[in-house]
C-alpha cells in the first residue's frame, strides 16, 4: 500500500464521500475512500439524537420530472442519467424521516455504485512529505496525489464559558424523557439540536430554559434551513403561553455544579442591559452545534480555518486557500455560504460535490466541464435559460452559490455549462466575459416577515420592479471584465414557474439583446 499513490483519497464514507466517490467510479479513477465506522454512514447511527431528520422527504409532488422531484427530496444523492440508483423517497413514506433510514440508504448506495471504501479505518494523521501520506489507526498508510475530506464536523462546538466542562454535550445527554422527570433543565444553544432537545423533555421536566444571546432565527422567515425549523420549534409555544418555559436571551457568564450535583447558572440578559441572576437547575445541556476536526493535519499540511475556526477556508473550487491539493466536501464547506445557503446539508452539497468532481476532471484530467452549444442569439439564449430555471434542481437549492454559466465561442455559437461556482475565476469559464443565472432570494429578504399581509409583493408582470421581489427568483447577470454587469431579474410568483413567454421570455430576449445575445466582450 505504501508504495502505491493513488490519484485520490477520500475521507470519509458520509454522503458527501459517497457522492464523489460515486463520480470518482464512474469516470474510472484511482480512488479509496476511508471510513471511520464499521460502515458507510456512521454519522447518522448517532445523529440527530432524537432520531427524527429534518430534511424532507416529500414522495408525492405531482411531477414525473426525476429533476424536478430532487426539488423536493433532500435526501437523495445524485446519479448519472440513466443509472437506476436508489432514490431516498425508496426508503421511507415519512415528510420527516428516521435517522435509522438514512443509514440503509447509504449502505445501499454504496453497493450500489460499487464504491471502494475502507471501514473501520479511522485517519489519525494527514502529512504531505511530497504526496499526501494518510496514516489510519493501525499503522497503515495511504499515499495520494490529492485528498478530499469529507468527514463532516466531528466535535462539539464548546465556548468558553467558565464551567462548561461540568455541563451534558448533546451528543451524550440522555434521550429517554423519562431520566428527566419533574427536573428544571437549562439548554444552552439556540439552534435545531436545541429546541429538538427542548422539544423532547416537554412532556416530562418542570422547567425548561433555552439560552443563548441571539435572537432566535426562525427558517420560515430567514430561507436558511440550518436555522429553527417548525418541526422543532414546539417550545416557542409553551413558551408564549406561558406554561414554565422559555427563552433566556442572554449570554450565560457561569456555570457552578454544586456539591449536590445541581447547577447554580449566572445568565447576563441582553435586553435588560447584561443584568444578571443566578438560577438553580437540576441538569445543563449544551447544544451549540459542532467544528471541523483539525487536529489530524500535521504542521505544513494544516489548513486554514474559518468561521471562528469551525470549518476550513476554502476557494471557489472547494479547495484549501493554502494547502494545494486538499480538498473538501460535504458539511464542512458550508464556509462558502454560512448561514445562508444549504452547503451545510445534502440537498445542497451533493450539488457542490458534483461541480468539484467537474472541476477535478478539468484540471487533472483535460476532460472539458459538460456543456451544450447554442447559437449565440437573443430568442435560442433565453429559451435555454427559461427552460433550465423552470427544472434546475441544483440552482434551486444552491442558490446564490452556483451558477449556469454561458460563454461566448466568438463564431456565432455559445456553450451553456451548468452548475458552475459562481465566483469562480478562470477555467471552465474564462475571462473574457460571459452570463451567469442563477436563482437567488431578494435584497433584506430575511427582514420581511413573509406572513405579513402589509408587505406587498412585486407583481408577477411588474418587470420593473422584480429586482425588489423577496422571494426565489431568476437572476442573469452579464459579466464583461471591468465593466458593472447589467443585470435582468425574472419576476418571482407564487407557483415558481417561468414560461409565461410575454411576462417572462419577452423580457429576457430583449435583455440578451441589448447585451449582445451572449458576453462577447465586443458588446
Amino acid at each position: 500500500m505504501p508504495d502505491h499513490v493513488l490519484e485520490y483519497l477520500v475521507i470519509g464514507a458520509g454522503p458527501a464521500g459517497l457522492q464523489l466517490g460515486y463520480h470518482l467510479h464512474r469516470a474510472g479513477r484511482d480512488y479509496r475512500i476511508l471510513e471511520a465506522g464499521p460502515a458507510p454512514g456512521t454519522f447518522f447511527r448517532a445523529f440527530p439524537r432524537h432520531r427524527t431528520l429534518i430534511s424532507i422527504n416529500k414522495k408525492h409532488t405531482g411531477w414525473d420530472d426525476p429533476e424536478l422531484n430532487l426539488r423536493m427530496d433532500w435526501n437523495s444523492l445524485l446519479a448519472d442519467d440513466g443509472d437506476p440508483a436508489p432514490l431516498f423517497t425508496r426508503y421511507s413514506d415519512r415528510y420527516f424521516p428516521h435517522a435509522d433510514d438514512m443509514v440503509r440508504y447509504l449502505g445501499d448506495y454504496a453497493a450500489h455504485a460499487g464504491l471502494r471504501v475502507t471501514c473501520d479505518t479511522r485517519v489519525v494523521r494527514v502529512a504531505r512529505p511530497g504526496p499526501f501520506e494518510v496514516t489510519d489507526q493501525h499503522g497503515r498508510t495511504y499515499r495520494a496525489e490529492r485528498v478530499i475530506v469529507a468527514t463532516g464536523v466531528s466535535l462539539p462546538n464548546v465556548p468558553p464559558i467558565p464551567g462548561v466542562e461540568t455541563a451534558e454535550l448533546y451528543g451524550e445527554a440522555p434521550t429517554d424523557p423519562a431520566g428527566y422527570l419533574g427536573q428544571r433543565v437549562l439548554i444552552i444553544g439556540k439552534g435545531n439540536s436545541a429546541f429538538e432537545t427542548a422539544d423532547n423533555l416537554i412532556e416530562t421536566a418542570a422547567v425548561i430554559h433555552v439560552a443563548g444571546p441571539n435572537s432566535v432565527r426562525l427558517a420560515w422567515r430567514t430561507h436558511y434551513v440550518g436555522h429553527l425549523r417548525a418541526v422543532n420549534n414546539g417550545l416557542l409555544d409553551t413558551y408564549q403561553l406561558k406554561s414554565q418555559n422559555a427563552l433566556l436571551d442572554g449570554h450565560v457568564r457561569r456555570i457552578a455544579r454544586r456539591p449536590d450535583g445541581t447547577y447554580l447558572v449566572t445568565v447576563a440578559f441582553t435586553r435588560v442591559d447584561e443584568v444578571t441572576k443566578d438560577i438553580p437547575y437540576d441538569r445543563v445541556i449544551l447544544c451549540t452545534g459542532f467544528r471541523f476536526d483539525a487536529s489530524v493535519f500535521a504542521p505544513g499540511c494544516r489548513p486554514a480555518l474559518a468561521v471562528d475556526g469551525r470549518f476550513p477556508a476554502l476557494t471557489p473550487a472547494y479547495e484549501s486557500v493554502d494547502v494545494p491539493g486538499l480538498y473538501f466536501a460535504g458539511t464542512i464547506t458550508q464556509s462558502r455560504d454560512w448561514k445562508r445557503g444549504t452547503s451545510g446539508f445534502i440537498h445542497g452539497f451533493r450539488y457542490g460535490t458534483r461541480a468539484l468532481h467537474r472541476l477535478l476532471e478539468l484540471r487533472h484530467h483535460g476532460v472539458p466541464w459538460p456543456a451544450r452549444v447554442l447559437p449565440d442569439e437573443p430568442g435560442a439564449l433565453a429559451a435555454a435559460v427559461l427552460d433550465r430555471v423552470n427544472r434546475t434542481s441544483g440552482l434551486w437549492q444552491q442558490f446564490g452559490l452556483l451558477a449556469d454559466v454561458i460563454v461566448p465561442g466568438g463564431d456565432g455559437t455559445a456553450r451553456y455549462l451548468e452548475e458552475v461556482p459562481y465566483d469562480l475565476q478562470g477555467p471552465p469559464v474564462g475571462d473574457g466575459g460571459h452570463v451567469a443565472i442563477t436563482l437567488e432570494y431578494g435584497p433584506d429578504h430575511d427582514k420581511h416577515d413573509p406572513f405579513d399581509v402589509q408587505v406587498a409583493r412585486i407583481g408577477q408582470g411588474d418587470s420593473a420592479r422584480a429586482h425588489e421581489g423577496h422571494y426565489l427568483h431568476p437572476v442573469v447577470r452579464h459579466l464583461l471584465p471591468g465593466r458593472p454587469p447589467a443585470v435582468h431579474h425574472i419576476t418571482e410568483n407564487l407557483e415558481n414557474e417561468w414560461n409565461s413567454e410575454e411576462v417572462h421570455a419577452e423580457p429576457l430576449r430583449a435583455f440578451f439583446a441589448r447585451c449582445g445575445a451572449a458576453a462577447s466582450p465586443a458588446s
